[in-house]
C-alpha cells in the first residue's frame, strides 16, 4: 500500500478534569502537522451532531444520571463518533487526536461510579472493535490540583464531584497505565512549559519509532 494511503494513527489525551488535556491536544496536533501529517482533532463526549447533544445531557449538573445510563450514553456518543469521524479519518490516512476516549470510561464510570469493568469491556468490544488508540498521553494531577484549576470556570456535573470520586478516577487512570503499554503518564501538575516539553518528547519519540519501522 502506498504511504499516502496507509491507515492513520490514533492518539488520545486522558486524565482527570483540570489536567490540561485540551491545551495539550492542540500542541500534539501542531507537532504532528510539523511532521507533515494530516490531523483531525476531536473530543469526547461529542465529535458529531448527536454526540454533542448527548454531551449536553451527560455534563448537565442539573440532571444527574444513573451510572448505567451514563455509561450507555457515553458509548452511544462514541459509536457515532467512531463511525462518522474517527474511523473514516484513519482510513483516509489522517492522524486523529482525541481529547478522551474509552480509557476515560474505565476511570470515570468504572472506578469512579462502580460500573463493572467486564461490562465496559463488552461495550467497548461492541462499539469500536479493533479501534483503539496507538498512543495515549495521560496527564496525571492530584485531586487537589484538579479542584484548584477548576475553580476558574463554570463546573459541569463531573467537575462538581467530591474529592473521593476524583481520587478513584485518578487511581483508575494510574492502574490502567500500568497494564497498557500504549499509555504514557505525564505529570500534569508541573509548569505548563515543562508539561508541554514532556508531551512533545513523547509524541516525537512515537513518530520516530514509526518512521524507523518504515
Amino acid at each position: 500500500m502506498d504511504r499516502a494511503t496507509r491507515r492513520g494513527r490514533f492518539i488520545t489525551l486522558e486524565g482527570p478534569d483540570g489536567a490540561g488535556k485540551t491545551t495539550q491536544a492542540e500542541r500534539v496536533a501542531g507537532i504532528l502537522r510539523a511532521h507533515g501529517k494530516e490531523v483531525v482533532t476531536t473530543r469526547e463526549p461529542g465529535g458529531t451532531a448527536l454526540g454533542n447533544r448527548l454531551r449536553q445531557v451527560l455534563l448537565d449538573a442539573e440532571t444527574p444520571l444513573q451510572p448505567t445510563t451514563e455509561t450507555l450514553l457515553m458509548f452511544a456518543a462514541r459509536a457515532e463518533h467512531v463511525a462518522h469521524v474517527i474511523e473514516p479519518a484513519l482510513a483516509a490516512g489522517h492522524w486523529v487526536v482525541c481529547d478522551r476516549f474509552t480509557d476515560s470510561t474505565f476511570a470515570y464510570q468504572g472506578d469512579g461510579r462502580g460500573i463493572a469493568k467486564r461490562d465496559i469491556e463488552a461495550l467497548a468490544a461492541f462499539t469500536h472493535p479493533g479501534c483503539w488508540p496507538d498512543l495515549t498521553l495521560c496527564l496525571d494531577v492530584p485531586p487537589a490540583t484538579s479542584t484548584e484549576r477548576m475553580q476558574e470556570r463554570t463546573l459541569d456535573g463531573f467537575e462538581r464531584e467530591d474529592g473521593g470520586f476524583y481520587r478513584r478516577v485518578r487511581e483508575g487512570f494510574v492502574k490502567r497505565a500500568e497494564r497498557e503499554t500504549r499509555i504514557v503518564v505525564i505529570d500534569g501538575s508541573r509548569a505548563l512549559d515543562v508539561v508541554t516539553a514532556a508531551v512533545q518528547d513523547a509524541v516525537e519519540e512515537f513518530v520516530r519509532r514509526l518512521d524507523a519501522q518504515g
